[in-house]
């Protein structure tokens, strides 16, 4: 059990450091720039930068080929790691220049299937924006798995630090200085016509000086060529694309399919606008698991084989969900505040938040879960968990988009990932069971819905009851929290440094 606590407690040390890089960045991308875009564009300008992300996030999956995965999976085999971190390296690097060269072949029937076709250049600046952080990224899962993570942080930040004051150069002081007599400032450095294009040369100009900053990593390649090994990372990742693939879908099809699916064309992009504010505010949630991720990943692998392994998975799965519904109903409870990130213009959207926040609690259960798969190689089966959870997030959103709006798209994504971790669960016990406390998990879900319904239907005329009523029943889920759950307790009192245990 003291090998076990002390395995969970470097999973959560490393999970605090990797939040420094994932976490705290992306909530300053958050508290400054969600803000800031949605008071000084309109709906539907924030609508373009909500669609051009999501199919970022697509395009990002399908060449990155799950090569950090196969990284982290066969670092623990082969007796090199500049090999294996060579051939991942090129796998990316390939797919990113073909990638680019596809791009500008074909790039104006591309802005037309895309309803692009007055701004082809912002598909041009994407083909860059997305090989440079395809490139990078085994470079940065190199720096996960050397556990360099202080250094990790330190370029993320510094990325979200460098995109914050570039687009309040471009979008707020230098419209602001060419508007002053006298003081127009040259086409090359600013033209008032870009608008919103702007946000994406923020982002090209910082994905290129990642890329500069990441190039020290680039000296442990090795330039050697091993068939057998490529040919094993490659059969490993290529159902991790797939995986990809339908999980990206599950994760942003929704903000593509509501520009096309919306029955008025001309306020479309507006909706999708509204509805990237609303999902926005779900960040906390988001970060929580991706920064869970980045350092749960290569734990998975290193402890996998060990005497108690399966009992810290559960054990971090129980975890896990408990600190996840904190964020839900610690979200949800105080949104008549947090709705004053968004422009008032973008504040009708806040609706979807909670389901939002659920839906993505559930992803996170999902990868927990993922350890069955991963450690046994069974990929291909994660393929077809995630190929139903897509199919499911395009029937619903094609089908109930056109009767509810944006609504539909929320409650695709819940239903999406409720199934998805039904499926991975039962599947998973079948070739790798791990006794996960699953009444219990149950048990905690059930008790913070139950106390998010009161706060509904209760919910008071006054703002300031509201908000006592909200901090009594989150102050009673962490009450109960913290009788029945005291290793919890101890373990996040040892992080900040009030328990020496």
């Amino acid at each position: 059990m003291k090998k076990q606590n002390n395995g969970i407690k470097k999973l959560a040390g490393q999970t605090m450091v990797y939040g420094m890089g994932s976490i705290l960045p992306k909530l300053l991308n958050f508290a400054i720039l969600t803000p800031f875009y949605t008071r000084v564009l309109m709906r539907g300008s924030y609508g373009t930068v909500t669609e051009i992300y999501a199919y970022v996030v697509v395009i990002m999956v399908i060449l990155t080929f799950g090569m950090e995965t196969g990284f982290f999976r066969f670092c623990r085999e082969e007796k090199s790691v500049g090999k294996v971190y060579t051939h991942a390296f090129t796998v990316v690097f390939v797919l990113a220049m073909i990638w680019v060269i596809g791009v500008m072949m074909f790039l104006k029937p591309l802005a037309h299937v895309i309803r692009y076709d007055s701004h082809p250049e912002y598909l041009k600046w994407f083909s860059w924006i997305i090989a440079l952080d395809v490139i990078v990224s085994v470079p940065f899962a190199k720096l996960r798995q050397q556990e360099k993570a202080m250094r990790f942080a330190g370029l993320k930040l510094a990325s979200v630090v460098i995109n914050i004051i570039l687009v309040f150069l471009f979008l707020l002081v230098f419209p602001w200085i060419d508007k002053m007599p006298d003081h127009s400032l040259p086409d090359w450095l600013y033209r008032s016509g870009i608008g919103v294009g702007y946000v994406f040369i923020a982002n090209l100009v910082t994905s290129a000086l990642m890329f500069l900053l990441i190039i020290p990593e680039l000296k442990d390649l090795s330039w050697s060529f091993d068939r057998k090994l490529m040919i094993k990372m490659l059969r490993f990742s290529s159902p991790l694309v797939i995986v990809g693939i339908a999980g990206a879908i599950n994760d942003v099809a929704d903000k593509i399919i509501l520009k096309f699916m919306w029955p008025d064309h001309a306020t479309a992009l507006a909706n999708v606008g509204v509805y990237g504010a609303g999902y926005r505010l779900a960040v906390i949630m988001t970060l929580y698991i991706q920064m869970f991720r980045y350092a749960f990943e290569p734990f998975m692998f290193s402890i996998y084989g060990r005497k108690d392994d399966k009992e810290t998975y559960a054990r971090i799965m129980n975890y896990f969900v408990i600190l996840g519904l904190l964020i839900f109903l610690m979200v949800s409870f105080y949104m008549d505040g947090i709705k004053y990130f968004l422009g008032k213009n973008f504040q009708e959207g806040i609706g979807i938040t909670p389901i939002i926040l659920m839906a993505n609690l559930f992803l996170g259960i999902y990868y927990s879960l993922s350890v069955w798969y991963k450690v046994k190689d069974k990929t291909l089966y994660a393929a077809v968990i995630a190929s139903l959870g897509a199919l499911i997030t395009l029937v619903i959103n094609f089908v109930f988009i056109p009767k509810i709006g944006y609504w539909a798209s929320a409650w695709a994504t819940l239903t999406c990932y409720v199934t998805m971790t039904i499926c991975s669960w039962m599947w998973g016990r079948k070739i790798y069971k791990i006794p996960y406390e699953v009444n219990k998990i149950l048990g905690w879900l059930i008790w913070a819905v139950l106390l998010f319904v009161i706060s509904l239907v209760l919910r008071p005329e006054s703002l300031l009851w509201r908000l006592v009523l909200n901090t009594v029943l989150l102050l009673i889920f962490a009450g109960v929290v913290a009788w029945r759950e005291k290793g919890l307790v101890q373990l996040v009192l040892a992080r900040i440094g009030l328990n020496k245990k």
